[in-house]
Formats: structure tokens, sequence, C-alpha cells
């Protein structure tokens, strides 16, 4: 059985029922906004389906799919995740458990401005699985940021099909656009609002309760030469080595576009002129 809830509805374009400059900031790892965006969250689910929820003894929670690299919305759910243990806690119920659908990423495009069939067709080509004997038969609180076209939730659907894994589904978002008028690609209008260049991306990076996150990453190792210097140069070592090492987890040096920033982000962790790690990375063959 599926249900959806979201906190907040998207019905004007010219009307965010949130604020564009946090949600912006926590895309791009700004994680005080994570925080913030989960209690606001979790006030509202739980006004809602209190009764669902005690009415569950084995309750699991999952973030968003991702390889080895948490998105944005992982933050989300981790302090949804406190917040739910709470609640379990004052009434005498077990706490959450915890599972994740495991994705392989297979595109470098943006997808915040294409519509829902180019959405499907893009995140269709992934590769994901999910353990359905651990969370057949429970609760599951399967947690985003933001619903647009509906696309991620189709895929998951999908994937549940497919492993036939049985039990109750409940989708949760922090916002949903409902007005089928607008056009998917305000979502980016979201993303961007405040991040728009190197030095307001700078201003993420560099404070206090940033986390690295997939967006992130992913737009770094795609930056143009001098904007790209310049957040590198203003990057502390140990900032850089946990950008290297999480674009090697999630196999981006096997990725033409990503290969020359990473080598310079490699090249960054050392005086010497020699790869940090003895290995430089050279774009396969065609």
């Amino acid at each position: 059985m599926n249900h959806t809830y979201s906190l907040h509805k998207i019905t004007d374009k010219n009307n965010c029922p949130f604020s564009e400059a946090e949600y912006s900031k926590f895309k791009f790892g700004e994680n005080v906004y994570a925080e913030k965006f989960a209690d606001e969250l979790f006030e509202g689910f739980i006004a809602q389906h209190k009764e669902l929820i005690l009415a569950h003894t084995d309750i699991v929670i999952l973030p968003s799919p991702y390889h080895s690299i948490p998105t944005a919305s992982n933050f989300l759910c981790h302090y949804f995740k406190l917040r739910m243990n709470r609640f379990l806690y004052e009434h005498g119920r077990k706490a959450l458990a915890e599972s994740k659908i495991y994705r392989n990423q297979t595109y470098t495009t943006d997808y915040g401005n294409l519509d829902y069939a180019e959405r499907v067709r893009l995140i269709a080509n992934d590769t994901y699985y999910i353990d359905r004997n651990y969370i057949g038969g429970k609760l599951c609180l399967l947690l985003d940021d933001i619903k647009i076209t509906g696309s991620h939730e189709h895929i998951v659907k999908k994937i549940l099909e497919q492993y036939d894994v049985q039990g109750t589904f409940m989708f949760l978002y922090y916002a949903e656009l409902i007005n089928k008028d607008i056009h998917p690609n305000i979502e980016n209008y979201y993303n961007y609002f405040f991040v728009k260049d190197v030095h307001s991306l700078m201003e993420v990076v560099n404070s206090r309760s940033f986390a690295f996150n997939t967006r992130i990453v992913k737009y770094i190792l795609k930056m143009e030469e001098a904007d790209f210097s310049l957040l590198l140069s203003s990057m502390k070592k140990k900032v850089k080595k946990k950008l290297f090492d999480l674009a090697v987890s999630n196999n981006y040096h096997t990725i033409g576009e990503y290969q020359s920033n990473l080598n310079k982000i490699n090249h960054s962790l050392t005086n010497k002129n020699k790869s940090n790690y003895g290995y430089q990375f050279t774009e396969r063959p065609a």
C-alpha cells in the first residue's frame, strides 16, 4: 500500500511556500537547513500521521537512492530520523530501522531542467539494489526533499515491484509541485537561487555546518578552470582530501567530464610534482 505526504505545496511559481535561499544552501550542503527542514517536516507529518506510526512496530526509513556520496536528502533523512526516534521513545516504541536503495548513477546531466519523460529516461538507465528481505512487511518511510515530476517515486515503485517487496510505503517530501502548469525546471530555480557563482558557493562550503553531498561534488568537478582554482584555493587540505576521496568512492574518476578537476585536486594535496596517490586519471578510450 502506497501513501504520499508533502509539507509544502507549490501552486504558484511566484509565491514559494519556503525560503528559496535556504533551500538552495541546503541542496549544496549547508546542513543547518537540513536540520531545520527535517524539524518542520516531522512536525507536519506527525500531526497528520501519528496513528499510522503508532500502529506499526517495525518501521524503516530510507533516503533517496545513492551509491557512496550521500544526497542532500540523506542529511534531511538523518535529522528526521532523530526527531522520529524521540517521538517513538516517548511512546515506548522501538527506534526506526534504516535501509538504503543503492544506486549506480550513469549520467552527469543536471536533470533539474528536464520534464517528466526526460527524467524517467535518464534515471531508468541507472542500476538499483534494495534489500527486500530487510524491509519486507514493514512500514517504510521513503524520504526525499522535493517532488517535482514524480519520476524518482515512479522508479522507486518499479524497484519495489521488481523485487516483489510487500509492505506499507509512505513517500515523504519537504515540498511538492502541485500545479502541473508550472514547468519542472522550477526545480533548478530553487536549487540555484542562492548558489549562483563561485563566491556564493564558497560561502556555503566555508559554513560551519557544511558537508559534501552528491550535488556539490558533481558541481565542483564540472567547474570552469578559473572558478575551480579560486574555490580550491579557499579549501583547507582536509576538505580537499574529503572531496577527492568521495569522488573516487563514487567512481567519478572513470567519467571523462570529471577527470581534469579531480586530477587537479589530487595534485593540490601534495607539493611534489607527482600524483598524491601515484596515479593519474585519464579518460578511457571510446
